[in-house]
């Protein structure tokens, strides 16, 4: 069970190894993009190209879905990025239900483990998989893997690689089971911490904080829905950066100007922008940008309401 594509390689490695794949469940097509066109999922375009039998739940509590499982008599249920299925669900395989997830847990349970990791300026992180629970992200783990975080890493690269190593530790984590080896164990409820789903609240660049801090929440929320701040009542939109070591000179988003560069008075120090999207515009590196859009040197980006 899975939807976008984080749970593509957990998918693949499973049908390249062989195994028998009773059924793939996804979300229904819906619109998406810009021109929302109705499109399937990342997982079940994967299905269809690979001849998978697809199914397309509209919930996770259908009664269509508890018959099919019942009748199936699965001996495993992988989820990867699905959405929170009720114990009448995950109780019916006979060996067991796990779930992949982006963290080290108990760390960052939650929607958004990978944006909330960088937000915070780890240095690490890692994926699990656990045992489903009724609460979630609380299961008994069976297998993790660490993965350091890069300094060039956004939420995209990070993203990417942490499927990559999560496909091969699903992989891992299936044997575990399918041989009698795996020894689940619970988490430490104690080291929990939370990773919410990202509000347009937490995208909103506040100058006033360190530009280390306005850095690491950049590339948290990079490539989407990406940090933003306001200019001239407009949204611009910020996806690459590098924190200075000179000390702003003026007050808290404050622009300087100089040549193909423009870096933003911060807290502390200056804080060098580098892509940007302006709102209605495509996505831009700094130089092309200054070439075609009006700001000033001495002018404010500012908040959301101000």
């Amino acid at each position: 069970m899975g939807t976008p594509e984080f749970a593509v390689p957990s998918l693949q490695i499973l049908h390249r190894e062989g195994y028998p794949i009773l059924a793939v469940f996804t979300a229904p097509d819906k619109p998406r993009g810009r021109g929302r066109k109705v499109t399937s999922t990342a997982v079940g375009e994967y299905a269809v190209q690979n001849h998978l039998p697809l199914h397309r739940p509209e919930s996770p509590g259908d009664s269509g879905l508890l018959t099919l499982l019942k009748a199936l008599k699965p001996d495993l249920l992988v989820v990867v990025a699905f959405r929170i299925l009720p114990p009448e669900v995950f109780t019916i395989p006979r060996v067991a239900s796990f779930n992949l997830h982006a963290s080290m847990l108990p760390r960052y349970r939650g929607a958004a483990p990978i944006s909330r990791a960088l937000m915070n300026g780890e240095t690490s992180t890692g994926v699990t998989t656990f045992v489903l629970a009724e609460k979630v992200d609380t299961g008994r783990i069976i297998l993790q893997r660490q993965v350091p975080i890069e300094r060039g890493d956004d939420a995209g690269s990070l993203h990417d690689r942490l499927s990559s190593v999560g496909g091969d530790v699903v992989l891992e984590t299936v044997r575990l089971l399918e041989t009698g080896k795996a020894m689940p164990r619970p988490q430490d409820d104690s080291l929990a911490t939370p990773a919410p789903k990202i509000r347009r609240e937490d995208c909103v660049i506040d100058w006033t904080r360190s530009a280390l801090a306005i850095h690491n929440q950049i590339r948290g929320l990079s490539p989407s829905p990406g940090a933003f701040t306001i200019h001239k009542g407009k949204v611009l939109k910020i996806f690459r950066s590098s924190p200075s070591t000179t000390t702003s000179p003026a007050s808290p988003g404050t622009i300087s100007v100089a040549k193909d560069t423009l870096s933003v008075c911060a807290g502390d120090f200056l804080l060098e922008v580098e892509e940007v999207q302006q709102e209605g515009k495509k996505r831009m590196k700094m130089d092309e940008f200054l070439r075609g859009y009006e700001i000033r040197d001495g002018e404010r980006l500012t908040g959301d309401q101000e």
